[in-house]
């Protein structure tokens, strides 16, 4: 135990984000610099806090198991190298979980029973970005090769977790991205306010160095490469696709022009944020942007939609509004649904809970006008409109963010002919294999639309079961199977 009287000493204590009047005008980081060194000061006593605990249940709380309380102790005692080393014993990615999980850690930290957690997020991002600067992140290239090749089709979290492990086992790694750029949804999915593209770059860099291979621009399951000559040119596939087929409203007016999937909107804003011109972009440019859905991705399109100067920003959110504590039906160390607020909600837009919408309402042109709206309460297992609250709000553009139903099916999935579970996506063993031998399945596409923290986990315990397929024993470490995973965080 780092400090015993370190819990008792000092409070919680985070970084504080840029002022809203500055960071609403540009794309960078909400955080001064970089959230690591913005941390420094406070991070060493902050680490004391942590208690060591007999049972850690922040280990249970993450899905990567990161060793905590380890790293906790190393980073107290001002051993930075110690730290990255044990950090990354568990996480290939910490920069990325450190800007972008929403830390059940946390809430599963015993200090938390009572008192306010351990910022064990701030700790590990403050880790990495002192170790990426500190120069004790290399390349680690494996010492031999095996022979043997992998395709890993999807370079977000999952594929390029799955990849890293497979390439410093000695195995030839392709990565396959349809997109013009490596990253998935971690390069034009994540607005840059939430993280810079410079962190995804300099870790791409180290797995150029290690070995790996990426292949972007080419839509595996197209013209360009079927899924019969992937299987036939490489020994294992792990499809790391994730779940992009995108749940739509089915309303009155859904065929009017200005309403768009989030994923249409954010990766064209990404793109022009890191100096691309995009022809026809969607732009809430002086617009009554109207967001449906009140998760991460509704509050990605409200911070880019503040950022492009709309004249109003409101979030919808069918569920009721959450507590500020934790539910009595959630305890601790369970991940509550609580009020949070992101650094998106800290800047403009207004929020609205326990509505539905019912019709969107067009102009002459056929555009989209305004979007009725009526309260709701769930009842009997489904949600009621509330009489008398029917309403109208003005709309130019609207963004769906309603998450996501699987993994889209024409193309590679068809392709390959790998059956579905009851929730549509690729269904897989506890080996993370698919009912095609051979053919893997890692992060949302097995698993379902879900956390960082899941895809890297899946990928680098896909990455041990190809690693035993391709040889017959594996040294990767191997995460539980995900048929002994919880569904939810």
């Amino acid at each position: 135990m780092a400090d015993p009287r370190g819990f008792l000493k000092h409070g919680r204590e985070v970084a504080e984000r840029r002022p809203v009047e500055e960071r609403i005008h540009d794309w960078q980081e909400v955080y001064p610099g970089s959230a690591g060194r913005a941390l420094l000061p406070i991070i060493t006593e902050q680490a004391g806090r942590c208690m060591d605990c007999g049972i850690p249940f922040c280990h249970q709380g993450c899905p990567l198991g990161n060793i905590i309380p380890e790293w906790n102790d190393l980073v107290w005692r001002g051993d930075w190298e110690g730290a990255i080393e044990r950090l990354h014993a568990t996480n290939n990615f910490p920069e990325f979980t450190g800007r972008l999980c929403p830390a059940p850690c946390e809430t599963a930290c015993v200090l938390g029973i009572n008192q306010d957690p351990v910022t064990i997020k701030n700790v590990e991002v403050s880790i990495i970005d002192k170790a990426w600067e500190s120069g004790l992140v290399r390349p680690q290239p494996p010492e031999w090769l095996s022979g043997r090749t992998v395709a890993v089709v999807g370079s977000g979290p999952a594929g390029l977790a799955a990849a890293q492990q497979l390439t410093r086992a000695g195995h030839t790694v392709a990565v396959y991205e349809r997109a013009d750029r490596i990253g998935g949804l971690l390069r034009y999915g994540i607005p840059e306010f939430k993280m810079e593209k410079k962190h995804l770059d300099q870790r791409l860099d180290q797995m150029r160095r290690e070995g790996t291979v990426f292949r972007a621009g080419v839509d595996v399951g197209g013209e360009q490469l079927t899924g019969d000559r992937l299987r036939d040119r490489y020994d294992a596939v792990v499809l790391a696709v994730g779940a992009t087929d995108a749940r739509d409203l089915a309303v009155t007016g859904r065929e009017l022009g200005g309403i768009h999937q989030a994923m249409e909107f954010l990766p064209q804003a990404n793109r022009v944020a890191l100096g691309d011109t995009v022809e026809g972009q969607i732009t809430a440019t002086g617009k009554h942007v109207v967001i449906i859905g009140g998760g991460d991705t509704g509050a990605d399109c409200l911070g880019t939609s503040t950022r492009q100067g709309a004249a109003s920003i409101t979030q919808l959110e069918i569920m009721p509004e959450p507590p500020e504590a934790r539910p009595a039906g959630q305890p601790w160390p369970t991940y509550p649904m609580v009020f949070r607020v992101s650094s998106a909600h800290e800047e403009a837009g207004e929020r609205v809970y326990g509505v539905s919408t019912t019709e969107f309402v067009g102009d002459e042109d056929g555009n989209v006008r305004a979007l009725r709206l009526v309260d709701v309460t769930f009842e009997g297992g489904r949600f009621a409109p509330i009489e008398g609250t029917e309403r109208e709000i003005p709309a130019d553009l609207v963004l769906l963010a309603m998450g996501f139903t699987g993994p889209e099916r024409p193309g590679l999935v068809e392709q390959l002919e790998v059956d579905l579970d009851e929730r549509g996506n690729v269904a897989r063993d506890a080996s993370y294999m698919s009912s095609v031998d051979g053919v893997f399945v890692a992060g949302d596409a097995g698993r379902g639309q879900s956390l960082i923290v899941w895809a890297i986990a899946e990928g680098r315990a896909a990455a041990a079961a190809v690693d035993r397929y391709l040889t017959g024993s594996t040294n990767l470490p191997a995460p539980i199977p995900p048929t002994e995973r919880p569904l939810v965080v």
